[in-house]
Formats: C-alpha cells, sequence, structure tokens
C-alpha cells in the first residue's frame, strides 16, 4: 500500500538541495496526484509521534543534516545550535505544535564539530554538484545506517569528510594543482571511517585513482582493506561481473566462503556501470598487496570516450572507471607501483588522484638530519622519497595524511615543496559519541578528594589498577589481570544470554604489552600459559574463591556505578557457569595464550589476527610493534601495559586500549605501571599512567589551541595557516618529546596571546629552596594586601548557577607583576614561557594596560579551612593538593572564581554584583593567588606560620582585554636557533 503523506514528504525534502524552503506550498503541489492525503498539520504531528515510522526517520535524517551543515549560505546562524533549528523552522514555515513534534523526533544536537585550520582555497564542491554525480556516498552512508549508525554521526561524519573533499582541487579543472592536508583524530576513533568518506565523495566528484597508503604492517593493511571492500566497493565490483551461484567463476574471488560476512558486503543491486555510474577496479585484495600488473599496464590504463580531449574532461572523466588500492608502506611494494606508473606517464598529467596516507606520522616523515643535506638538498628517507616520487608522477594529486599524533607531521619543513607538510588544510575531528580515549582513564582536574573518589564519581578508580612492582612481571598483578580477563568475559555471555545483543561481544581479548623484543615474547608467553594452567579456574576451589572475591570487590560494583541498565548477576555462583563457558572459549584451539609478532615459535602458534575472518578471538594476546600502531585489536577489554619510550606520540599511539567498546565500558580495565611517590621531588621510575596524564594535556591544548584560532580575524584572513601550526605544540612532561627530535628541528614558539583568557601554569618548582625563593618574591605584593576581606558575586549562565568569592585584595602595577613572573623558578617552564613572553612585549604599550588586582581567598573562619601567615604575611587560606600529574598540579583555580577574575579584567560582561564592578576597570588585569601545601597542614603550620619552602604559590593570570590592541597577532613566532636545530622545544629557563 502506497504511504502517500512519506512519498510527499520525500520529493519535497529531496528537493530542498539549498536548504530549507517553505513547505507546504510544494507539498500541495506534490499531493496533487493524492488528492486525498492529509497535509494539516496534525496529521503530520501525528505521525510525529512514532518514532518507528518512516516519516520521522525521514524528518530526523533531513533536520538533523541541516543542524550540522558547515558553511550554509542559506544559514546566518551557527551548526548545532537551537537557534539554528529556529531557523529551520521559520524558512520551511512551521507553526508551534509542528515545531514541538519535530524537536521531540529530532532532538537538536549541541555535540563539537571539527575545527579546520586551513589556507585560502576556491570553492567547488557545491551540493548541487555533490548531489548530481553522487553513488557511493549514498552506498555509504546507508551502510553506515545498517551498521546502527545515528543520524548525528553520519552527519557529522558527512560535514568532516566534506571539509576535506572541497579543500582538494576540482578534479575537472585544467590548471593542475595539489593540495597537501592533515586529518588528525583520536587514537582508534574512527578515522577510516572519515577517509572512507573521503575517498566515496571523492570518486563521486571525478577522482579516478585512490591511493590508500595502509600503515607499514600486513595486519593494518588487509584490516584497511576489507574496511573499503565491505562498505564502499561493494558486491558487484568485487565479483566483476561473475555469477554468485557458480562456484567455478568465483575461485580467487576474496571473501567468497571464508567470510562469514559477505552477505552484510554493501550492494549496489547490480554493476554501478549498467546503473549509469562507474565501477571501481580494485588493484589490491584482502591478501594481496600492489604487484606488478599481471597483464601489463592495462590494469591502470584509462580509456576516454573523446579521445581528442584530455581525461579530466567532464566528458571523459564521469565515464571512466575509477581505480583504487590500499597498499603497504614498503619500499618494495611502492616501487613497483613507480615502475607501472612511469609506463603511462603521458596519461598521468590527465589522471586526477588522491593519496591517503594512514598513520601519516609513521614512516612518511623524513627524518633525516638537515646538517647532513648536501647543498641544502633535501636527502629523504626511503618511504619520504617514494611518496615524494608519486607527488611528481601525478601532477594532479591530491595528499590528505591521518592520524591521532599530528606532532611530527606540523614539525615538517614547509618550504620544502616535495614534501608533505600540511600547507593547505589541518582538520581536527571532534571525539564520536561512545569512544573511550585517554580522558576516560584519568580524572583531569576532578575537584573529589583522593580519599572521596568512588567507582561512581571516578573513571581512574573504575578503570585503573596500578603496577607497582619493578620487576618485569609481577605475579600478583598479572594474576588479576588474567582472572578479571576470565571474569569479563563470563559478563559478555551473561549478557548475551540475558538480552543483550550478542554483536559487541563475538570477540574478547586481553592485550600484554611489555617489549618489542621477540625472544621477549616467547617467554612471556610460556610463563602466561604456565599461569593459566595454575590458575585452576575450572577445577580448583581455590580459583573460583579467587575469582569470586574478584568479581565482588571490583567487577560487580563497577557495573552496578556504571552500568546499571544492563544484566547482571548477583553472585558469582549466578555467574559461574558462564566462567566455565568463557574458560572453554579461551583455551578453544590450544593454548589461551598467542603470540602476534610475526615469528614462529615452536611453543605457541601465532595467531592471523583477522578478526573479521574468524568467528569468535577469546584470546591473551602478547605482542609489541605490531600491535601498537593502528590496528584495531577487537574485543579488547583487559590490557596489561608496561612498555615505555620517550616520545608522546608513539607512547600514545600504544593505547590500543583507546576505541569504542560498546555493551562493556564498564568491563574495561587497564593494568600500568605506577611510580611509588618517594619524594616530592623525585620518582624512582616511570609512571606511566602519569606520562599519558602529560600527553592527554598536550594534545588537548593542541585541540584547544587550534579550535581557538580556527576562526578568522577582522580582516577576514585566517588566524593561524597550516604553516604557523607547529609552534601550538607544547610539552608538559620534561622527558617525554612530543615527538623523535629527528622530526622537531624547525619551529619553536616565540609568544602565545590570550588577552582576557585563564593562564594558569601548573608545572611549579618542587624542592623547598625553589619553592621558598618564589614565596619571598610574592611576599612584597601580599603586604600590601587589605586587611578586610571582600565578596565578588558573578552568575554563570552555563551553569545556571551563582558564584560567590570571599577574598583579599591589593593593586599592584604591571612593572611590579613582571618583577615576579620574569624571577620565578619552575619546574618545568616551557608551557609558560610563551605567555610570559606576551606579558614582558605588552610593557611596551602602557596605554593597554594600567594595573592588576592581586585576589587570594580567605577564610572567614576555621570550618572553611586552614589559614596561615608566611614570613609576617596576613594570614592566607592555604589550598592542600597534590601533583598528580608527573610533577605539576592539575589547574588550582576554582572554575567558581575565574568569572570574577575575567569580569575585573572586562572580558566578560557586565555583573549586578557592586562590588565586582567597582573593582572592574578597563586596562586592569587579574590575579588569582593560591597558596598551596601539600602537606597536612597540621604537619607544616606552627603558631599560625607555615615556611615559605613549603608553600606553591600557584596563580592564574587574566590579562587585560584591552590588551588585544595594538594590531597585534594572537601567535607569534620567532625563527629557530640553528645553533639547536634539532630541538624547537625549549626545556629550561635560567633560573635567577
Amino acid at each position: 500500500m502506497t504511504d502517500a503523506l512519506l512519498e510527499i514528504h520525500t520529493a519535497v525534502l529531496g528537493g530542498m538541495t539549498r536548504g530549507p524552503k517553505p513547505f507546504a506550498s510544494r507539498a500541495e503541489t506534490e499531493a496533487e496526484d493524492f488528492p486525498s492525503v492529509d497535509l494539516t498539520d496534525t496529521a503530520f504531528s501525528q505521525r510525529l509521534g512514532d518514532e518507528a515510522d518512516a516519516l520521522t526517520a525521514l524528518w530526523e535524517r533531513k533536520l538533523t543534516a541541516w543542524d550540522f551543515e558547515e558553511r550554509a549560505l542559506w544559514a546566518t546562524n551557527p551548526p548545532r545550535t537551537d537557534e539554528r533549528r529556529a531557523e529551520i523552522y521559520n524558512r520551511l514555515g512551521f507553526e508551534d505544535d509542528v515545531r514541538k513534534a519535530l524537536t521531540n523526533a529530532a532532538v537538536v544536537s549541541k555535540s563539537p564539530g571539527h575545527t579546520t585550520i586551513t589556507a585560502d582555497f576556491t570553492p567547488w564542491y557545491t551540493r548541487e554538484r555533490a548531489a548530481a554525480r553522487a553513488f557511493y556516498w549514498p552506498a555509504y552512508e546507508n551502510r553506515l545506517r545498517a551498521k546502527g549508525w545515528s543520524s548525528e554521526a553520519i552527519s557529522s561524519l558527512d560535514e568532516a569528510s566534506r571539509a576535506v573533499v572541497e579543500r582538494l582541487t576540482d578534479p575537472e579543472q585544467v590548471a593542475r594543482r595539489q593540495a597537501r592536508g592533515l586529518v588528525v583524530g583520536y587514537v582508534q576513533s574512527g578515522k577510516t571511517a572519515n577517509f572512507t568518506g573521503v575517498t566515496a565523495k571523492a570518486i563521486d566528484a571525478g577522482y579516478r585513482l585512490v591511493i590508500i597508503l595502509g600503515g607499514t604492517l600486513n595486519l593494518l593493511r588487509k584490516q584497511t582493506q576489507r574496511r573499503l571492500d565491505m562498505e564502499l566497493i561493494g558486491q558487484e565490483n568485487i565479483l566483476r561481473g561473475a555469477d554468485p551461484e557458480d562456484l567455478d567463476s568465483l575461485v580467487g574471488i576474496d571473501y567468497i566462503g571464508d567470510d562469514e560476512e559477505w552477505p552484510q558486503f554493501v550492494s549496489h543491486g547490480g554493476r554501478p556501470s549498467a546503473l549509469h555510474a562507474f565501477d571501481i577496479e580494485r588493484l589490491t585484495t584482502r591478501d594481496r598487496d600492489y604487484q606488478s600488473l599481471l597483464q601489463g599496464i592495462r590494469g591502470i590504463e584509462f580509456e576516454k570516450r573523446e579521445r581528442g580531449l584530455p581525461l579530466y574532461d567532464p566528458r571523459n572523466l564521469h565515464h571512466a572507471d575509477a581505480r583504487v588500492m590500499v597498499v603497504k608502506k614498503n619500499k618494495s611494494v611502492l616501487d613497483k607501483l613507480i615502475k607501472d606508473l612511469k609506463q603511462i606517464q603521458g596519461l598521468l598529467g590527465e589522471l586526477p588522484a588522491l593519496i591517503i596516507d594512514d598513520e601519516s606520522d609513521q614512516a612518511s616523515v623524513n627524518t633525516t638530519n638537515p646538517a647532513k643535506w648536501e647543498s641544502d638538498r633535501p636527502k629523504r628517507t626511503a618511504i619520504n622519497s617514494r611518496i615524494a616520487q608519486l607527488l611528481s608522477l601525478l601532477p594532479r594529486s591530491q595528499y590528505v595524511g591521518y592520524t591521532a599524533t599530528p606532532f611530527a607531521n606540523v614539525f615538517i619543513d614547509p618550504s620544502d615543496s616535495e614534501d608533505i607538510f600540511p600547507r593547505d588544510f589541518l582538520i581536527s575531528l571532534p571525539r564520536p559519541e561512545g569512544y573511550m580515549g585517554v580522558q576516560d582513564f584519568h580524572d583531569l582536574d576532578s575537584p573529589i578528594p583522593q580519599d572521596e573518589r568512588t567507582f561512581a564519581n571516578s573513571r581512574a578508580k573504575t578503570h585503573v589498577r596500578g603496577i607497582y612492582s619493578p620487576d618485569e612481571i609481577d605475579d600478583e598483578s598479572m594474576q588479576a589481570a588474567m582472572d578479571t580477563f576470565v571474569l569479563t568475559g563470563a559478563m559478555k555471555l551473561y549478557r548475551a544470554a540475558h538480552g543483550v545483543p550478542a554483536g559487541p561481544y563475538r570477540h574478547h581479548t586481553m592485550l600484554v604489552h611489555e617489549s618489542v623484543r621477540k625472544d621477549d615474547h616467547a617467554e612471556l608467553a610460556r610463563r602466561l600459559n604456565t599461569m593459566w594452567l595454575q590458575a585452576g579456574y575450572t577445577t580448583s576451589s581455590h580459583g573460583h574463591q579467587r575469582l569470586a572475591d574478584l568479581f565482588q570487590g571490583d567487577v560487580l560494583p563497577v557495573t552496578r556505578a556504571r552500568a546499571a541498565d544492563l544484566p547482571a548477576p548477583s553472585s558469582y555462583d549466578d555467574l559461574r557457569p558462564y566462567v566455565i563457558q568463557a574458560c572453554s572459549l579461551i583455551r578453544k584451539g590450544g593454548n589461551p595464550v598467542v603470540i602476534v609478532n610475526g615469528d614462529s615459535d615452536k611453543f605457541f602458534d601465532q595467531l592471523d589476527l583477522d578478526f573479521d575472518r574468524q568467528p569468535h578471538v577469546w584470546k591473551i594476546l602478547v605482542g609489541g610493534t605490531k600491535l601498537s600502531r593502528g590496528f584495531t585489536v577487537e574485543g579488547l577489554t583487559v590490557t596489561y601495559y608496561r612498555r615505555t619510550t620517550q616520545q608522546a606520540d608513539t607512547l600514545m599511539q600504544m593505547g590500543r586500549w583507546f576505541g569504542f567498546r560498546p555493551g562493556y565500558q564498564d568491563l574495561v580495565r587497564l593494568y600500568i605501571s605506577r611510580a611509588e611517590k618517594l619524594t616530592k621531588a623525585s620518582k624512582s621510575t616511570v609512571d606511566l599512567y602519569e606520562a599519558f596524564e602529560a600527553i592527554c594535556l598536550d594534545e588537548e591544548t593542541f585541540r584547544d589551541q587550534l579550535a581557538q584560532y580556527a576562526e578568522l580575524g577582522e580582516d577576514g584572513q585566517p588566524l593561524v595557516t597550516p604553516q604557523q601550526i607547529p609552534p601550538l605544540v607544547s610539552q608538559h612532561l620534561p622527558w617525554l618529546k612530543p615527538s623523535s627530535r629527528t622530526k622537531m628541528y624547525n619551529a619553536q614558539i616565540e609568544e602565545i596571546a590570550r588577552p582576557g583568557q585563564i593562564i594558569e601554569p601548573t608545572a611549579h618548582p618542587t624542592n623547598q629552596t625553589d619553592l621558598a625563593h618564589n614565596t619571598e618574591l610574592w611576599l612584597p605584593l601580599l603586604r600590601g594586601l587589605s586587611s578586610t576581606p571582600v565578596t565578588f558575586t558573578t552568575f554563570n549562565e552555563r551553569q545556571d548557577k551563582t558564584h560567590r568569592l570571599t577574598a583579599l585584595t591589593t593593586t599592584v602595577s604591571h612593572p611590579e607583576l613582571m618583577r615576579v613572573l620574569e624571577n620565578l623558578r619552575w619546574w618545568n617552564a616551557t608551557p609558560f614561557l610563551p605567555h610570559l613572553r606576551f606579558l614582558r612585549e605588552i610593557t611596551k604599550y602602557p596605554h593597554l594596560i594600567d594595573d592588576w588586582l592581586l585576589i587570594t581567598p580567605h577564610y572567614q573562619d576555621s570550618h572553611r579551612g586552614t589559614s596561615a601567615s608566611v614570613s609576617g604575611s596576613l594570614p592566607l587560606a592555604l589550598s592542600r593538593r597534590e601533583r598528580r600529574r608527573v610533577q605539576i598540579f592539575g589547574y588550582i583555580s576554582d572554575a567558581k572564581h575565574r568569572d570574577a577574575a575575567r569580569r575585573i579584567a572586562r572580558a566578560i560582561p557586565p555583573t549586578s554584583d557592586p562590588v565586582t564592578e567597582e573593582f572592574s576597570r578597563e586596562r586592569r588585569g587579574a590575579i588569582l593567588l593560591y597558596p598551596v601545601i601539600e602537606e597536612d597542614p597540621s604537619t607544616i603550620v606552627r603558631n599560625g606560620e607555615v615556611a615559605p619552602g613549603n608553600v606553591a604559590m600557584v596563580f592564574s593570570l587574566v590579562a587585560p582585554a584591552s590588551t588585544v590592541g595594538a594590531g597585534r597577532a594572537p601567535i607569534t613566532f620567532s625563527p629557530i636557533d640553528k645553533s639547536r636545530s634539532d630541538s624547537p622545544i625549549v626545556d629550561t629557563i635560567a633560573y635567577q
């Protein structure tokens, strides 16, 4: 039976390619063939009340797409806001009842979008042009919906992939132009989905050769090939005309007969070329990397419909088949490809090509020392040289790198025209919904005291279990990790048996990562296998008692706090049958432990980690490099991690525990090396957990600054271009560089200007001599504090709360403050130096700044906290904090205090509080000063006094909003000091 209303709405919305238009008149026109259809608002609203109705789904998709649309010429409001949605309703001409029903059906997403730093480009990829030839993108979109992707996730991917494609060169353009860009995601966060979307849109638009550099390992290349085959290329292009019912014709075609998900591969309903589109020819398969073409060069020749016209002419381009290959970043493989391309060199100048470099900071970056170049001519590493040759051979090629750790890429020399520096664009993808990243394993800046943290309010307490032994393997923690692996497997089986879809539980894995040495892997695997045999999981009452204790003390309370909506057994006895079943699955096929490093081993089989081909992988995996970059370890639930490195990007890529864990986030556990706190100033061993926290700060600082400078300036030009990105990279931990020194020789930051924004350095000194030195510097300013406290009152609209700050105050001149800041000592000065340079620079502009208001919180009674004098000062409110990240504090300033400081600096609108307004001045900055102690006050406060060496004077600055004047750029750069050309990060400051 025809659904007339659905047909009418589908036709009307399908015609709105340039944004929402008045709906009623268009619906009436479409309804001429359906004279009895009810077009009233009441009928429409009633249909929208049914979530399962196809009409509701149609509108939910369309509204979400309009909500997300970037660069929408029809819109005056920013995407993903209530204002944008209201504008959509206004343009459609809907009344309140319909608006309410639509909003219930499609809630306005407030999730962040991608961030783009871009050079100028010529717009060409209009929505009309994209829609006119769309074939593979709609097929990919439908495949994602079938996988369960939400409209919000698809719209986010649509916009982010569009942002890439529109910055490539028009494939029909006569003039040759190569664009080079970089897309930054999170570790294991869906970057493959983005470049699959980019590939779909690019080939629809006219790109006819796509080369995907799929990492350096066969594991990753094969996984990437299958993803593209399944979700984009599709059954008909893989079969290439073979009859799926004729077994003889299927010989040699991958996936047929050995991949249980073959029926789920996207189907186009026929050969695309027979559907007025074009076919895709694969030049690589799941099991075969690129090889010299068996039938000569014909495999990558392109026939022209009109021989007298170039291939890029639309009359040829859109009738030619596309070629797609996924190749490993391997010298011999790329040499074969380059050799074949050279044989059709005459056509290459007409061929629009796209090179996608997955894990682009690995192998692709030139790491040779410029000091060893001859006549300043770059000497290139093997893979970097081959990529440069491909770009040279394909003058119409575009290069897009993908990585979660971009530091090496943005440090590439921008002046090297043959290299892969992202000179045209850098796009930072948003953190996707349902993703578990580094933030989910740390309590960054949590205001909750350590002893008050629970499974419900602490991510670290939920997921992280410390390994404190200095030995390579700590039997106690390893046994606990293995027991957790068994219990979490049993929990998955329990959930699958009690109504939870079993899809996410198909695989169940534990990863043990200790070393890159293959000999170590064999020894470790033997040790783990022995521990398994002695664990008594199914035969020993002692083994079951150990599991029962862990279940009651860890697994069950975490599940109740974090996944109360999922079924859970009330006791270990209820779980015990599933424990036995889990152990059976883990032991299936031999040992529970397998090595994944490429070598054969007489004791342990090498597992071909093709998670897609195998119905179930329930194993403990021991490996190193093969499991530390790009490759997705499916079902990973328990990680035992002890391997270290001195490069932040390398360490971050080892975080295989990051990713999507649908239906079992509460079960994820990370066992990781921790260092006992021995003294304030040092630790005996590397604390890998805190190292990951420092990396998180580096990463978030980078992303935050990209977002800050992504907007255009007052002159309409970008505040920052990709060529200016390198100095945005920060380093919070001295021993952990953003990348290797061979990738970090080209840029150094000089200054960051942040008028009106909170600046809060956290790497204060750790020894008492330096702490006392800093305290003595602040004392002359503290002696000016008024003895009468004042109370600032501000209202935070976002939180819908009124905040009050009772404090002592005094005003200080800018030179007085600079005398303190210039002479402070630090544990690590690097993060603060660029801000100090800015504060030093504005000294030259006295008309921009008058003074600073120094604010230190005050306790009016002893019940609020401890107060003490320092060297004869007024009693100061002491804040007790621990250095939870290596040697640095988290953010100290209270969020409730920052609004007062920002208003005083005129960075936010006026308040209704006369006290705050009295202190707020043009050309005035604000300082929040917190005397911080790290010990129990009863042990260091004597007779109301605390020694200067026991106090860290932690502060936050808000420079006056007036200092944006004088035409100063937000970021200022300086040339590299050639005498230190291998180290753009300044690690130390000369202590006074």
